[in-house]
């Protein structure tokens, strides 16, 4: 289901354009991940599952340098934009999903329906990084870098593209190895959406303080430059994947004999 390696990187820069910001401005929709809190702030509320990623930014000081810039990046549209439309992830959080397995409503029913949901779910990624890790290995690192800002229908990322072709290949080799595992699909885990590397920065929330779309697309745009001059640290190395668990979109948590793939040899 996911893009070869050109039409991957074509999409995704699509997205980074400034009439891209603009003609998604129609699409903005408040998250229902969070509500308000009556204080004029917003409350994030409950939305367990399951995802494949990265160790967030608290975990992972190999990367530490990139993730400082994509917090200032954060800051910079926190100031930028209406206060109440955006609302900003914990910094500690930050990480590239690189397969979403399965979450709120179908999990809850995966819950019901089998009461050793969870420990077959962690079995069978076990068994599958074993035996996809000999296939995503290499000496050379995973790379991803920073393509510019992504405005979705209910967020704002920074999107990421592979430096070369075989890092995508990795990934999507991972990613296939997931979706189309039998017992995985039994448990109720489907691919929904094609791959778009990404860092979530925030949510929407107010959007009745949604600018009009061509102050919109004019703050976004401005804040993309830096990344498009090359003028910041833009590469995240994806060493490993990691199977974590959610409650909400502001903490991905894991105990310490949960499956892990390395990508690195």
């Amino acid at each position: 289901m996911d893009d070869t390696y050109q039409v991957y990187v074509n999409r995704v820069a699509h997205m980074t354009l400034s009439d891209a910001y603009k003609a998604q401005v129609q699409y903005i929709q408040s998250s229902p991940k969070f509500i308000p809190d009556g204080n004029d702030g917003f409350q994030v509320v409950p939305f367990p599952g399951y995802s494949v990623i990265t160790p967030p930014w608290g975990e992972d000081s190999s990367n530490a340098d990139f993730y400082k810039q994509v917090q200032a990046c954060q800051r910079e549209l926190v100031k930028a934009l209406p206060e109440g439309f955006f609302i900003p992830l914990p910094a500690e959080s930050f990480h590239m999903t690189l397969a979403d397995l399965i979450w709120n409503d179908a999990y809850r029913h995966a819950l019901k329906v089998n009461e050793d949901f969870e420990r077959r779910l962690q079995q069978s990624i076990d068994q599958i990084f074993q035996r996809c890790e000999p296939l995503v290995q290499g000496a050379d690192p995973v790379t991803w870098q920073v393509i510019g800002l992504l405005v979705m229908p209910r967020a704002i990322a920074l999107g990421l593209a592979p430096k070369a072709e075989r890092s995508y290949a990795r990934v999507t080799e991972l990613r296939r190895s997931l979706y189309q595992n039998i017992e995985l699909i039994n448990l109720g885990v489907e691919q929904q959406y094609h791959l778009t590397g990404h860092i979530t920065l925030g949510y929407f929330g107010d959007i009745s303080k949604l600018p009009d779309a061509n102050t919109f697309s004019a703050i976004i745009s401005e804040l993309n430059q830096p990344w498009i001059e090359n003028e910041i640290p833009q590469e995240i190395h994806v060493h490993r994947a990691e199977l974590r668990k959610f409650e909400n979109m502001m903490q991905y948590n894991r105990e310490n004999d949960w499956p892990v793939l390395s990508f690195d040899a």
